[in-house]
């Protein structure tokens, strides 16, 4: 499996389409299709049948996937949107910005 420069829980700046400009937390990753669920980001409205969260069904907005080459990770030091890079440290490989040069978690 691939690794990804984006995981769950980061926080994501959308650069492309629809959504661009847009920022939002990560919530899940989906390897197999390359996307991402994003909070707040890639709204769609979804026609659903009547069932118990939703008891008189009708339209629910929800968020959509979204590619992950789409999404760009917010620096936590900066909160600027930045490339990320991969280096090894104490014998384990982390991610860093490009940017600030700061290791994120």
């Amino acid at each position: 499996m691939a690794k990804f420069h984006i995981k769950k829980d980061d926080t994501v700046k959308v650069i492309s389409g629809e959504s661009r400009g847009e920022e939002g937390k990560v919530l899940e990753v989906y390897p197999a299709k390359n996307k991402a669920l994003v909070e707040g980001v890639n709204i769609v409205k979804r026609h659903t049948k009547p069932n118990a969260a939703h008891p008189n069904g009708g339209i629910v907005e929800q968020e959509a996937p979204i590619h992950l080459s789409n999404l760009m990770l917010v620096d936590p030091k900066t909160g600027e949107a930045t490339r990320i890079g991969r280096k090894e440290v104490d014998g384990k490989m982390v991610r860093y910005s490009k940017k600030s040069g700061e290791v994120i978690k």
